[in-house]
């Protein structure tokens, strides 16, 4: 995803406990509905964050797109990442035009699209995730698929359907009046990104509308995995960091072990990864005992990064 200044360049099973971050929600969000169509009770960010820090812990949220390559393999590919150790997830609904995203993501979307998926399939694909597990669920979206569907109803079918938060990818928060009050009303957080451009006086306004964490963009230009993490990433944090409680979670670029680590010890919350996956779907579409393996292996990596044992 690119960042405008900030953006127009735009458990496993772990003991529950509340949280006490700024602009977050209750230990446990049944709320306004969440229970009127689940059975399943779901994991805030607030006790998700607060139950890694009790661990001295960072947190690792796998992405990928849904239905990629198809509903049925998708699903079974967010099974392993949960069974691998992810603390939450972030599911991208594809999109015609991805322009925050680069290659992988794009083919992702491509594959996803082809197979049938659409924006409400999307929400029955949540479901189906919400009958496995409680962590988290942030959607990663355009905002065209928001308003096509219509604010209002598209964040109730969020909240219907188990989502923790929403962030819409090249949605600025000059123009999210709409969508911050609709996931108010709906008990949602509404994400938003944060790039080495965004100035601390803009940093301050994205804040205050921002709840649930804070997207830490770590690059510039559009997602995909790098080799390296730049020295600049980890000053970005640190400024970040002193201007708000909010927990930050890390994202572009993250593709290794080692980056994961980095961005939490230079105070990050966690990290958020989802090119290297994708790469890995997409190599290996022809064997899915292979690709499921392979899934799991890679997040029980990238967790292991966020240990207390790695970040101290």
């Amino acid at each position: 995803m690119n960042s405008e200044e900030d953006y127009k360049n735009s458990k496993g099973n772990y003991n529950n406990s509340k949280g006490n971050y700024k602009n977050s929600e209750e230990d446990y969000e049944n709320s306004k509905g969440n229970s009127d169509s689940l059975n399943i009770r779901v994991e805030s960010y607030s006790a998700m964050f607060q139950r890694a820090k009790e661990k001295s812990e960072g947190v690792f949220i796998p992405f990928i797109v849904a239905g990629d390559p198809d509903f049925e393999t998708s699903l079974q590919i967010v099974r392993e990442l949960v069974e691998g150790g992810a603390d939450a997830l972030e599911i991208g609904f594809p999109f015609s035009d991805p322009v925050a995203d680069g290659p992988t993501v794009q083919s992702a979307d491509i594959r996803s699209l082809n197979a049938g998926m659409t924006t409400a399939k999307g929400f029955e694909f949540i479901r189906k995730i919400r009958e496995f597990t409680s962590i988290p669920i942030g959607l990663l979206v355009y905002y065209n698929l928001i308003y096509k569907m219509g604010v209002d109803t598209f964040y109730e079918n969020a909240r219907k359907s188990g989502v923790n938060g929403i962030l819409a990818a090249d949605l600025p928060p000059e123009e999210a009046g709409d969508a911050v009050k609709a996931a108010e009303k709906n008990g949602l957080n509404q994400i938003f990104l944060a790039a080495e451009t965004t100035s601390n006086e803009r940093l301050q306004e994205i804040i205050k509308l921002c709840s649930g964490f804070l997207y830490v963009v770590s690059v510039m230009g559009v997602t995909g995995a790098r080799s390296e993490m730049g020295t600049s990433t980890v000053e970005m944090v640190g400024r970040m960091r002193s201007h708000t409680k909010l927990p930050l979670c890390v994202g572009f670029g993250i593709s290794k072990p080692e980056h994961i680590t980095e961005v939490i010890k230079a105070g990050a919350n966690g990290a958020i990864v989802g090119s290297i996956l994708i790469d890995v779907i997409a190599e290996n579409l022809g064997d899915q005992d292979i690709l499921k393996a392979k899934i799991r292996e890679s997040c029980r990596e990238m967790k292991e990064a966020t240990l207390k044992d790695q970040i101290e």
